[in-house]
């Protein structure tokens, strides 16, 4: 078979992962960024600017406790079902709640009940999206071969980029051409009601594909009464242990550079005036951190998961002692340096983490035991970090910024230990499980073919 003939199938397989998962994650940092810039004072007017911002947060970190339930629910189908019918479940499930956020009224309208809607809108954002990277990644993994997993399942997460990328370039663009005032009447609506466009395309690309071949392998293998979410407590505890502490500095810090950015900016350094700055630094770091990733991901399968990650978690504990000094010089240029260099760092974690998470798992198992892992920790990690790192700023006329770089490094030394803890992955195979023999409570037994 020629090289084109076998590289067709997974670059389409690729293309629907990338589109898919950037469409997804698009609505869900549009909330974050939203959060930061108008929910305040539309959904909570009663309280003064921080607090606002405090309760928007709030709702906004409810998005990421909905998320382990979504990748308990969508993983138990996608073990038992399939891969590509959960992907499409999702993708339309964030469609329909992001666009129906574009529609609420506010608090000046109907009172307390939109607060309520908000929350109920973001709970189902984050049930989606719980569902959404352990599918997406897995698609890419198992189309792809041994020798370039890094690489090909590193596009899913550069669409969570091209999402953030997207999210940001809208709200640039309407930051430019209206008024405060004008945005904050009604501009704000139109990033969430332009979903609607961009989940047409994303479904219309993912019915195109198909089901996982690894996946269709293990099925006809795997007993068919088997639980996957008990299958994953009782066999691999430590693979979902470790998953979680990889994650914590990569996504504490990720939500620091891009939502905790806008914050500080916008209320603690005094340039809410100026969104478009904060933006255009956003936008660029986004742009660059969408390019860089496949290209850790190749570097993964050559140097491995490990080496890779150990030097995104330590040199971003480390940025984050410089960051808020160069957002706090309110040069666009440094502003622009803080930003693009914690993107880079953070993509050095991100970039081979979707290969190095579902190379621990089983096939029978691995969309459950890979969104568990992944999605428990964004509760500890990405749902809080926004709160505690503006509890910890404190005041506005002296923010402590040494408070949060500390929280940081705390975060770095469990994810450190956790990548040593941790096995190296790299080129090993996916066509592996642990199935259940016939008697049960049989031990389990390796399987590879």
């Amino acid at each position: 078979m020629s090289a084109t003939a076998t590289r067709a199938p997974i670059v389409k397989v690729v293309f629907a992962s990338l589109v898919g998962t950037a469409v997804e994650w698009y609505d869900f940092f549009l909330y974050g960024s939203a959060a930061a810039l108008v929910f305040g004072t539309l959904f909570f007017p009663k309280s003064d600017p921080v607090t606002g911002t405090l309760l928007a947060f709030g709702t906004y970190a409810l998005g990421f406790a909905a998320r382990p339930l979504g990748g308990v629910v969508f993983g138990h189908f996608g073990d038992r079902v399939g891969r590509k019918k959960m992907l499409v479940v999702s993708l339309l499930m964030m469609g329909v709640a992001t666009i129906a956020i574009g529609l609420l009224p506010t608090y000046a309208s109907i009172g307390i009940a939109a607060p309520i809607l908000l929350l109920t809108c973001r709970l189902a954002q984050g049930f989606a999206v719980g569902g959404e990277w352990g599918g997406a990644v897995l698609m890419a993994a198992e189309h792809g071969d041994d020798a370039r997993r890094g690489f090909w399942s590193s596009w899913p997460q550069a669409g969570v980029a091209l999402g953030n990328l997207l999210a940001t370039g809208v709200l640039w663009l309407l930051a430019l051409v209206q008024s405060d005032e004008a945005f904050n009447a009604w501009g704000w609506r139109i990033p969430f009601l332009l979903s609607a466009v961009l989940v047409l395309v994303g479904l219309w690309v993912r019915l195109s594909i198909e089901e996982s071949p690894v996946f269709q392998e293990a099925r006809a293998a795997t007993r068919k009464d088997h639980q996957p979410l008990l299958e994953v407590v009782r066999r691999y505890p430590r693979e979902v242990i470790l998953a979680m502490g990889m994650r914590l500095a990569e996504n504490i810090g990720y939500y620091l550079v891009t939502v905790i950015s806008i914050t500080y900016l916008t209320t603690f350094a005094g340039t809410a005036s100026d969104k478009g700055k904060i933006l255009t630094a956003l936008l660029i770091g986004s742009a660059v951190q969408f390019v860089i990733v496949p290209l850790f991901g190749a570097l993964s399968d050559r140097v491995g998961r490990r080496p890779l990650y150990l030097t995104g978690a330590i040199g971003l504990g480390l940025w984050m002692y410089v960051f808020f000094g160069l957002l706090e010089s309110k040069s666009e240029p440094k502003i622009i340096l803080a930003i693009l260099v914690g993107l880079i760092l953070h993509a050095l974690m991100y970039a081979p983490q979707a290969a190095f998470f579902s190379e621990l798992f089983g096939t029978s198992v691995r969309y459950t035991g890979a969104s568990v892992g992944y999605q428990l920790a964004s509760i500890l990690a990405g749902a809080l970090a926004p709160i505690i790192a503006l509890k910890l700023l404190g005041d506005t006329a002296a923010p402590n910024t040494t408070a949060v770089a500390i929280y940081m490094t705390v975060a770095v030394v469990l994810t450190v230990l956790s990548v040593l803890f941790a096995k190296e992955t790299a080129r090993t195979s996916l066509r592996h499980d642990r199935v259940l023999d016939g008697a049960a409570g049989e031990p389990a037994k390796e399987k590879v073919s």
